[in-house]
């Protein structure tokens, strides 16, 4: 009877476990969100700002792969002792995005400087926004955004709806949107280049399976997918 009883309440609570997630958990910057399920559909997926990507892991939230659309999280968890050494595996360019309609007119980026054109960025916590600021600083360009946004999809989206009259992105986040979004360059003298960085995070519980996605990213159909999304290869020191 005892043990019965014991059996039912088992059933009834059970323990506390510290059992690994069912599956590999990617932590990824949000400009790859449409071509990393394209290489891996297998893992769980979360997308957000590269800063608050690093700031779960910091936290000890559950995570197995870091991609970031930066080498300053990734390099800085490496120093923490919390990821192993990063690779960088893609590229990006900065351009500015204008709805279609263009109803501000902005045809150049010096454009940005007419009254009452409605700017966003991206904080320059997070990749998009430091990039950014280094932009604007390269064309020394004095502008005053109406919004920063804590990752590079906001500013997409907040364009592509109408609500802004430009914003800078990524390349890459240009086909999503086609059709919805103007395109104007940036000189290529003051557009920077965005480094993509992966790390394994140490202590997974999907260390063979983290190894695997890194290794679908790096070869060949990895970095044509992300040559066909729009990013750029990776630039070899010469």
């Amino acid at each position: 009877m005892r043990r019965l009883l014991v059996l039912l309440l088992a059933l009834a609570f059970p323990a506390a476990t510290t059992a690994a997630p069912p599956r590999l958990t990617v932590d990824a910057a949000s400009s790859l969100t449409e071509v990393f399920p394209r290489i891996d559909p297998a893992p769980l997926y979360q997308f957000a700002g590269s800063d608050q990507l690093a700031l779960q892991i910091q936290q000890a939230q559950p995570a197995g792969v870091l991609a970031a659309a930066s080498p300053r999280y990734p390099e800085q968890l490496y120093r923490q002792g919390l990821v192993e050494k990063p690779i960088v595996f893609a590229t990006n360019t900065v351009v500015l995005i204008v709805p279609r309609a263009n109803p501000a007119g902005i045809h150049s980026v010096y454009d940005l400087t007419k009254p009452g054109v409605k700017l966003v960025v991206g904080d320059p916590a997070v990749p998009i926004g430091a990039y950014t600021q280094k932009a604007l600083a390269a064309l020394k360009l004095s502008v005053k955004p109406v919004s920063f946004e804590t990752d590079v999809k906001q500013v997409v989206a907040k364009v592509a709806l109408g609500e802004a009259d430009a914003g800078f992105v990524y390349s890459s986040d240009v086909k999503p949107v086609q059709g919805k979004v103007g395109v104007v360059r940036l000189p290529a003298a003051a557009s920077p280049t965005a480094t993509y960085e992966i790390a394994i995070v140490k202590g997974t519980k999907h260390h063979a399976a983290a190894v695997a996605f890194v290794q679908r990213v790096l070869r060949e159909r990895g970095r044509s997918l992300l040559h066909q999304a729009g990013f750029g290869p990776v630039l070899r020191p010469r």
